[in-house]
C-alpha cells in the first residue's frame, strides 16, 4: 500500500513540475514571439546535432540569444526534436536533398568507404577528409530541413501560446465576474494581456 502512494506521489509531482514548467514558459518576458522563435531556433538546431557530431551546442546558446528567443523554450524545442527522432528519420533524404544542393562535390566524391574508419584507427589522418566531405551532403540538407521545420514550428507554437493565453485571460475574467456577482460589487475588468 505504501509503494501505491508513493507511485501516485510521483506521478501528482511530476504534473505539476510540468504545469509549473509550462506556466513559466506562458510567463516569459517577451511574449508569444519571444518563446515561439526560442522554441524554432531549438527545435531547427536539433536536426543539426547529428551531422554536426553534438558540434552544434557550443554556439546553441549564442544563436538562442543573438535572435531574441527564450532559452528555456529553445531547450524544450531541442528535446521535443530529440523526442521525435526527426533527425534519424530525414537522414536518407537530406542526403539526397544535400546531393542536390552541392552536385559538384556529390560528382567528384565517391561514397565513403569504410576503409577510412579503419584508416583512422591505424593514424592516417588524412582519411579525415574523405570522412568529413562525407558527411557534407547530409549536413546541406538537414539544414534545409532545420529551417523548413523551425518555420513550420515557430507559427504552430506561436498559435497554441496565443490560445492559451485568451483561455487564461477568458478564466481570469469568468472568476472576476462570479466575485462580483456574489459580492453584490461593481465588476472590475482585466486589462487583457498583449500577445506580440
Amino acid at each position: 500500500m505504501n509503494t501505491q502512494k508513493r507511485k501516485t506521489n510521483r506521478w501528482v509531482r511530476l504534473t505539476r513540475a510540468l504545469k509549473l514548467n509550462f506556466l513559466k514558459l506562458l510567463r516569459a518576458p517577451g511574449g508569444a514571439h519571444k518563446v515561439s522563435t526560442g522554441f524554432a531556433i531549438g527545435f531547427g538546431l536539433e536536426l543539426i546535432v547529428i551531422s554536426t557530431a553534438s558540434l552544434i551546442y557550443l554556439v546553441f546558446y549564442p544563436i538562442v540569444r543573438l535572435s531574441g528567443g527564450s532559452m528555456p523554450a529553445a531547450i524544450v524545442g531541442n528535446v521535443v526534436g530529440k523526442l521525435t527522432f526527426l533527425p534519424i528519420i530525414l537522414m536518407p533524404l537530406a542526403k539526397q536533398m544535400g546531393s542536390w544542393i552541392l552536385p559538384a562535390h556529390s560528382m567528384g566524391q565517391g561514397p565513403v568507404h569504410e576503409s577510412a574508419w579503419m584508416e583512422l584507427f591505424r593514424g592516417n589522418w588524412s582519411a579525415v577528409s574523405e570522412l568529413l566531405l562525407g558527411g557534407l551532403d547530409i549536413l546541406a540538407g538537414m539544414a534545409v530541413f532545420g529551417v523548413i521545420l523551425g518555420v513550420i514550428s515557430y507559427f504552430v507554437v506561436k498559435f497554441f501560446y496565443v490560445r492559451a493565453l485568451n483561455r487564461r485571460y477568458e478564466r481570469r475574467l469568468e472568476k472576476r465576474r462570479q466575485a462580483a456577482i456574489s459580492s453584490g460589487t461593481a465588476p472590475v475588468f482585466i486589462r487583457k494581456p498583449s500577445q506580440s
